[in-house]
Formats: structure tokens, sequence, C-alpha cells
């Protein structure tokens, strides 16, 4: 591990500034990182001969090469490196460590690529900012790690048999999960707990509430991250979202609050539960919405088998301040900590859209006054269809082929990832269901093989 102290606010840094920084942490290598439209991290890596052409933003690499990104016709696109994201990872022999800083796609005019993520979710935060909002997240991420096979594969052997807040000889995962909070404090992450989750081989760790983008940023760098270390320790690192039949799966629950003039613009102390109208109209957006963003923020054929009763992760539309059955839950906190919980999402999704399209729905909601009706303080799986209905809680979508219809049908939604994601998206998505569709799976071949 390096010895030098970690690099946490670099605002206004110029190149020479990073070049500096870049010599003194003795960096050999630059990762210029960026996502693509399904959050896959992607990189171009140069040496460091190259890092000032770089971090003048001169990179040019082949779009078309990248899902969904352009035509082979339209290919060239550059990277503008944003200075205030270089870090350094925390392995390799001094002189020869590697850095990495998050760029923006951009066309060669210097225009910004409309299909950029990173970029989608900027343009909501610009938009948030016309209102006077400045939006602040925290994301958990869930994740599972599994022992490899003897040629290195991934398998489903958990490396423990551990629950919910375990700790060894149990919980055989510590060490790991501690390697991997020292290696994130040494890039510069505020880490606020790390613990064992409810399945077997199940781990969280959680970092400090920061706005979006810089959240989103975190998120991307976390998962590359926690592969890593779990790699050096014979681990595999998963952030499926139900990769185990029976067990709980890993969600990435997305808390969230407005600010406004540096107060929390969710509280009002003299209102009823001590929500501003602000908060109302943003549940209400998030909730009118989340049949349509739930395509962004669970994004995997595998993300339904998560979504559904009981495991804990929410299928019904409806917020609570008290269970944790509904989509949404505004916990106890008052005050500055004021927010809402999105439980819906899981850490298979692009972290930069997910965010843009809750942002969204939260912001269109403020706009049309949404009403969000009555928080369900009682348990909803528990409640009969009609009961369900005489209070107006409908279904999260039950499949990814479902999802992808109230995407293309939400104009919100659509709007905010704009035509060239929307598009591109929907056709990845599309063509992973066909594809899920047509084959034959293993309970198929148990149930009918000896029966008919």
């Amino acid at each position: 591990m390096s010895t030098q102290p970690p690099i946490r606010d670099l605002s206004g840094a110029t190149a020479p500034d990073v070049l500096e920084l870049a010599a003194a942490h003795g960096v050999r290598f630059l990762r210029l990182q960026f996502t693509d439209i399904l959050g896959v991290n992607k990189n171009v890596e140069v040496p460091a001969s190259q890092m000032a052409k770089a971090l003048r933003g001169d990179l040019m690499f082949d779009g078309s090469s990248i899902e969904g990104f352009v035509r082979i016709e339209e290919s060239d696109m550059l990277l503008a490196p944003d200075l205030a994201t270089f870090r350094v990872f925390p392995w390799g022999e001094p002189g020869a460590k590697i850095a990495r800083v998050l760029c923006d796609i951009t066309r060669p005019d210097g225009t910004p690529f409309e299909g950029d993520p990173r970029g989608v979710l900027k343009r909501q935060v610009a938009r948030a900012a016309r209102f006077g909002f400045t939006m602040m997240a925290g994301l958990e991420a869930e994740f599972f790690l599994f022992q490899r096979g003897t040629d290195g594969e991934p398998t489903l052997r958990t490396n423990d048999v551990g629950s919910y807040f375990d700790l060894a000889p149990v919980d055989r995962g510590e060490d790991a999960r501690r390697a991997i909070v020292a290696a994130l404090e040494e890039m510069g992450f505020d880490v606020e707990a790390a613990h064992h989750e409810v399945a077997p081989g199940q781990h969280e760790i959680d970092f400090r509430y920061a706005d979006a983008l810089t959240t989103a940023d975190a998120l991307a760098t976390f998962r590359f991250v926690v592969r890593h270390v779990a790699q050096q320790f014979g681990l595999h690192a998963s952030f499926m979202p139900k990769p185990i039949w029976g067990q709980n799966g890993s969600g990435m629950h997305t808390h969230q609050s407005l600010f406004k003039d540096g107060r929390n613009a969710f509280w009002d102390e003299k209102a009823t539960w001590e929500l501003s109208p602000v908060a109302h109209w943003y549940i209400g957006g998030l909730l009118a919405h989340a049949r349509g963003m739930c395509a962004i923020t669970n994004p995997l054929v595998n993300s339904y088998k998560r979504l559904v009763p009981g495991f804990e992760a929410p299928v019904n539309v409806a917020w609570s301040m008290r269970n944790r059955s509904p989509l949404l839950r505004v916990p106890d906190r008052r005050g500055t900590g004021t927010r809402v919980e999105n439980r819906m999402p899981d850490p298979a999704a692009n972290p930069y859209l997910a965010l843009a399209v809750q942002l969204a729905a939260g912001l269109d909601g403020i706009e049309q006054k949404t009403d969000a009706g009555e928080p369900v303080n009682e348990n909803i799986f528990a409640m009969s269809q009609r009961e369900k209905k005489r209070l107006r809680i409908s279904d999260l979508p039950h499949d990814l082929h479902e999802a992808c219809d109230e995407l293309e049908a939400d104009g919100v939604i659509t709007a905010a990832l704009g035509p060239h994601i929307t598009e591109h998206f929907l056709a990845a998505k599309r063509a992973e269901w066909r594809e899920y569709i047509t084959q034959v799976h293993p309970w198929e071949v148990r149930e009918y093989l000896g029966k008919y």
C-alpha cells in the first residue's frame, strides 16, 4: 500500500497540477476511464510519456467499438478528462503506480456526445440547478464474494455461511472486506460502514453521501476496486442482482435528497412528518415514474428474479416511513439528514443513468406537484390484491420485457435519457430478452423432461 496521503479534493486542478501529483505518487500508467451505456467500465491506458497529451483531452478512440455508442462511419470520439477525479490506485510497486481519471465523451469538435451516460447525469444535475436544487445521494451497493474454481473461473460457492452483521469465524469474508475498505480509503473514499449482509457470502460497504455526480463516479470506481481486491484473495466479487436461488439478492438502495441554499429542501419541521411539499412532490414523481425507470435501475433479465416477494426486495409502488415492503422509505432521521430511500435499484445498473432517471422523476414530480398520497405503513406483502387495489398500489414490472415497454412509454424518462441512449439501450435489452427466452433452462428440463 502507498505511504502517500490520499488525494481528496482536486477542485480547480489544472493539467500541470495533476502531472505533478502523478510524479509525486510514482504513477507509471494512467487509465482514462468511462462507462458504456450498459454501465460497464471502459478505459484507455497511457504511459507516463503520454499523460500530458491525455490530460489535455487530445486522446481519440474508436467509439464504434463500444456498445451503443455510434455507427462505424462516425466512430471518432475524444476522451475529455475531469481533472478533479484523478486518483491513484493503492497497488503497484513504487514508481510503477497506476492512476485513473474519469472522462466525459465528446465529438471531435468538442461538443458533448449525447450517448455519454455521465453527460446524461450532468444534464439532469444542471436542470435541478435551474430550480435552485442540488441532488445529494448515497448508494448502498451490495455484492457477493464467491470462491473460484480450479482454473480460476467464478463459482457459486460462497466463502462463508454468515448472515446479517455476523463476524468471524462465521463471516470468512472479513479480511477481504477490510482490504477493500483500506483500498477505498487510500483512494480518498469516506467509508462509513462495512458489514456482512443477509445471505451467505453477501456484503455491503457504505460510503459518504455526496452530490449526485460524485456519488456516481464513486460507484463506478467502487465496483472495480471490489473486484480487484477480491481477486487478490482468490475470490470473485459479483454485483449480479440474484446469483443464488432461494437467497436474498443484492440491491443498490439509493438515498436521495435535494438541497437549496445550503438547507435540506425535504425538511419542514412544522409540517406533518416534518416533510416539506417539495419532499412530497419528489416522492410523487418517483412513484409515478417507477415503472418507467425500472429498466434503467434494474437492467438485467436476472434483476427481476430479485424483485419478488419474500426476500426484502420491493415489488409494490408505494411509500412508507415504518417498514421496508414498499418501494420508497423515508428513514426516521430529520433535519439535514431528511431523505428518501429508493429500494428498487440493483448494483448492475449504470450509476449515472440510474441517478439521472431518479432525479428526472423527482423533478417532474415537483414541476407537476404530483400527489404522493398517504404513506402505507402496513406490511404490503401481507395485503390482499383487493386491499392493494383500494390503496392504488401497483406492482413493478415483472420481467425485463415489461420494463422495456414501460420505459418506452414514459416520456419523462426517455427525455432525460435522450433519443440516442433510449434507442440503443432498448435495442440491447430487447436483444438480451430475446436471447434469454429462446434458451432451454435447467428448471424446464427438471420439470418437463420426464413428465411429457
